[in-house]
C-alpha cells in the first residue's frame, strides 16, 4: 500500500522527518553514504521528487521545494541499534508500510531509546579489553591486569564521562587508565609488560573505528567529512595522549624519572594463532555491546572480527603489515555483506564491529604519546604505519563497496 503525501505540507514533513532520520544516523556513528541514501530513501517513498540533501562530518543541509532545513549534528560515539532501527524503518517506508504520522511516532522512540544498561556494557567491555590485551601481543597476566585497569577505566567511561566535555573527558580517561596500569605495574608479585597493558586498558577510548571511517570518506572523496572525522579522531587521541603523559610525569617523580623506553612493539608476546583467533571473536563480540549492536548480532559479529582477523594472521606471513591489513579488510567486508542479507540488518553493524582488530589504535595512540613526549622519530614510524594501515583497510572497504553495489542480492542491491 502506497503512503505517498498529496499535500505540499505533507511533503515538507516528509523532507524535515528524512533529514532527521539523518541526524540521527550521523550522529551515531552512521557512513556518509548511508545516511544520504537513507534520506532519500524515505523521502522518495512519500512522492518527493525535488530533494537535496548534503551531508557533512556534523552536520546535514536538506532543501527542496519551498524547503531548507540545516541540522547541526554534534559526534556522540556509535549505537548501532539506532543505524540498524532508522535502516529498518527507512525500508519499511519504501515498503509502503508506514505513515508520515507513524514514521515520525518511530523517529522519536529512537531518539528517546536509552544505551544499553551498565550491568551489561561493564562486564562485556572489560572481558573485551582483557581479550584484546592478549590478542594485542600481552602474556595472561599482561591481560590479567588490563582487566584490572580496564574495570576502572569503564567504570568511568560508563558513569562519569558523560559529565564532561569529550575532550576533557578523554584526558581524564587517559589519566585515571594510565594511573592505574602503573600502580598495578608496581605491585605486580608477577613480571608485566607495561606497554601491553596501557594499549589493552586504554583501547576503549581510542576512537580507531573513527579514524578508519575518516579514511573512508576520503576515500570516497567527501573530503570534508573525511577530513573533519580524521581531524576529531586525532584530537581525542591527542587529549588520550596528554593524560597518558600526565599519568607518567607522576610516575616519574614518585619513581624517579620511570617511564617507558624503546619501542611499544618490543614487548610483545607471539600468542598462538588459534588462541588469538579465539580472542578475536570473543573480543569482537564483546564490543559490540559497548558499541550498540543488537543483541542478536553479537555472535555475528564476533564471527566477523575473527574472520577479519584470521585472514589477516595468514596474509602476514607473506605479505606486510598493511597489506595484510587489505586483506583482512576485504574479509570484514565480504562477511558483513553476506550477513547484512542474510540477517536484514545494515552492513554497518558486522562492519564496524569487525574491523576493531584490525584498526590502528595502538598506533594512533602511540603516535600522539611519542609527539607529547617530543619523541619525533618514533612517531613518525608509528604515524606512518597507522596511516598506512588506516588506508589499506579504508581502501579494502571500499573497494568490496563498490562491488557490492554492482551484485544483485535478492531484490536489493544492497543492505
Amino acid at each position: 500500500m502506497s503512503m505517498t503525501a498529496t499535500t505540499e505540507n505533507d511533503k515538507k514533513k516528509a523532507l524535515d522527518l528524512a533529514a532527521e532520520a539523518g541526524r540521527i544516523l550521523l550522529e551515531n556513528g552512521a557512513e556518509i553514504r548511508r545516511v544520504s541514501e537513507t534520506m532519500d530513501r524515505i523521502a522518495s517513498s512519500f512522492g518527493v521528487d525535488k530533494k537535496n540533501f548534503i551531508v557533512l562530518g556534523n552536520g546535514i543541509i536538506a532543501s527542496g521545494q519551498d524547503y531548507a532545513e540545516v541540522k547541526d549534528v554534534p559526534m556522540k560515539g556509535t549505537r548501532l541499534d539506532c543505524i540498524a532501527a532508522v535502516n529498518q524503518l527507512s525500508r519499511d517506508c519504501a515498503a509502503g508500510k508506514v505513515s508520515l504520522e507513524e514514521l515520525e511516532k518511530r523517529l522519536t522512540e529512537i531518539k528517546q531509546s536509552k544505551r544499553k544498561p551498565w550491568w551489561e556494557l561493564l562486564p562485556m567491555t572489560v572481558a573485551g579489553l582483557f581479550l584484546f590485551s592478549f590478542l594485542f601481543g600481552g602474556t595472561v597476566y599482561d591481560a590479567a591486569a588490563t582487566f584490572v585497569s580496564g574495570l576502572f577505566l569503564v567504570l568511568f567511561v560508563v558513569f562519569a564521562s558523560r559529565f564532561f566535555p569529550r575532550m576533557i573527558g578523554n584526558l581524564l580517561g587517559g589519566f585515571i587508565g594510565g594511573i592505574f596500569c602503573l600502580l598495578l605495574f608496581h605491585v605486580s608479585p608477577v613480571k608485566l609488560h607495561l606497554a601491553n597493558i596501557f594499549i589493552g586498558t586504554i583501547i576503549v577510548l581510542v576512537p580507531g573505528v573513527s579514524f578508519t571511517n575518516g579514511m573512508m570518506d576520503l576515500g570516497n572523496e567527501d573530503y570534508l567529512s573525511g577530513t573533519t572525522r580524521v581531524l576529531d579522531a586525532f584530537f581525542a587521541i591527542v587529549c588520550i595522549a596528554i593524560g597518558i603523559a600526565l599519568s607518567l610525569s607522576l610516575d616519574a617523580l614518585l619513581f624517579k624519572n620511570f617511564a617507558f623506553s624503546g619501542s611499544p612493539y618490543a614487548e610483545r608476546v607471539a600468542n598462538a594463532w588459534y588462541w588469538t583467533l579465539a580472542a578475536a571473536f570473543l573480543g569482537t563480540a564483546a564490543f559490540a555491546a559497548l558499541f550498540g549492536a543488537p543483541r542478536k548480532n553479537y555472535f555475528d559479529c564476533g564471527l566477523t572480527g575473527m574472520a577479519g582477523w584470521g585472514v589477516f594472521i595468514l596474509a602476514g606471513n607473506f605479505l606486510s603489515t598493511a597489506e595484510a591489513a587489505f586483506m583482512g579488510a576485504v574479509t570484514v567486508a565480504l562477511v558483513s555483506w553476506a550477513l547484512a542479507h542474510l540477517r536484514k540488518t545494515p552492513a554497518t553493524v558486522f562492519l564496524t564491529c569487525g574491523l576493531i582488530p584490525l584498526v590502528p589504535g595502538g598506533d594512533i595512540f602511540w603516535t600522539a604519546y611519542f609527539m607529547v613526549k617530543d619523541r619525533l622519530h618514533p612517531a613518525a614510524e608509528t604515524g606512518f604505519m597507522a596511516l598506512k594501515v588506516a588506508a589499506a583497510i579504508a581502501g579494502g572497504i571500499i573497494i568490496m563497496s563498490f562491488l557490492s553495489s554492482k551484485i544483485k542480492f535478492g531484490k536489493h542491491r544492497g543492505v
